[in-house]
């Protein structure tokens, strides 16, 4: 009796010993396994599009999270596959923003906008990207949505991962018009970055850059600008603790919090590490890791409640349904 009633407590106390803490919790798995997904929110419903399933290969699903219920329901599948595919919800309809089609080795940056209506339950064509793009951040801002970075093709007919390039253009999308404009370049080109919109504020973290020609052809960085939609310019803030890309980032209090992500030197590995930056005083602080490392997930704020969705558990293929959840102190 005394034997079992050590390993209770040993078991109880092994997430905290492992660096995970019990805070997160697991929340109900995704019906469909998936990576390099983004989301966003309406009334406490997280909305995720395509991404890469458990074979590697890309899925056209639409999965819908009711914090509320604790369940998981489908829309009507995107008009094709893709992965890396921005997501967002403005004007009341949600967006399918461009991503890339193909099963690896093929990839193939799209300008393609997909938009679903909720109340006919349908999707019909939106306007094209101004430029095919994947690995960009999809953020919302006055109803206006708001892309930034991400990678484009080198040439036309570009149909690999090495055809396609970092940029740092930024294009917005007036949905009441339909129209796309220009905004003001982001001061560093990278892909896989997260952020989020706190007052008005667009915050980029982390990410990645591609360069064929080094030693090290994905690198990593620590990089945080923040762009004003009003000014339409940019500012840096003090950078993350830590180089992390392919993670996932959400706002809650006022704060952003981002988690894990992947590397590729000096090992590939996936981190679990999440942290917190505060506007006002300009700090980042450590948060409790995740309990399951992951990259390429999507993350959101529900019912006052941290929650991370899928990604893979080791760096590039690998998808899981993985759902954890925390609500900070």
């Amino acid at each position: 009796m005394i034997r079992n009633a050590i390993l209770a407590s040993i078991l109880t106390l092994l997430p905290t010993i492992c660096g995970a803490d019990p805070g997160w919790r697991p929340a109900p798995e995704m019906p469909v396994a998936a990576q390099e997904i983004y989301g966003a929110v309406r009334a406490d419903r997280f909305y995720t599009l395509g991404g890469f399933g458990a074979d590697g290969a890309p899925v056209a699903a639409a999965q819908v999270f009711d914090a509320r219920a604790g369940t998981w329901s489908m829309l009507p599948p995107l008009p094709e596959p893709r992965h890396h595919v921005g997501v967002a919800i403005a004007g009341g309809r949600l967006y399918a923003i461009g991503g890339f089609t193909g099963t690896p080795p093929e990839w193939r940056a799209t300008d393609a906008v997909s938009v679903f209506d909720f109340e006919t339950e349908e999707w019909r064509p939106g306007p094209s990207l101004p430029v095919a793009r994947g690995e960009h951040l999809t953020v919302v801002v006055a109803d206006e949505i708001v892309v930034i970075g991400g990678r484009v093709p080198r040439a036309p007919g570009a149909a690999r991962f090495a055809d396609h390039a970092d940029t740092s253009r930024v294009d917005i999308l007036d949905t009441a018009t339909g129209t796309w404009r220009r905004g003001a370049n982001a001061p560093t080109a990278r892909n896989s970055a997260a952020g989020g919109v706190i007052d008005g504020r667009v915050h980029v973290v982390g990410g990645r850059q591609f360069d064929p020609g080094a030693a090290v052809s994905l690198s990593n960085v620590a990089i945080h600008e923040v762009y004003d939609p009003q000014r339409d310019s940019w500012s840096r803030r003090p950078p993350m603790p830590q180089a992390q890309g392919g993670l996932s980032a959400a706002v809650l209090d006022g704060r952003l919090h981002v988690f894990g992500g992947e590397a590729f030197s000096p090992r590939p590995h996936v981190f679990p590490d999440t942290w917190a930056f505060d506007p006002e005083s300009g700090d980042w602080r450590p948060q409790p890791s995740m309990r399951t490392p992951r990259h390429g997930t999507a993350a959101a704020t529900l019912n006052g409640a941290l929650h991370v969705f899928g990604g893979a558990t080791r760096a590039g293929l690998g998808a899981v349904a993985t759902v954890e959840r925390r609500t900070p102190d």
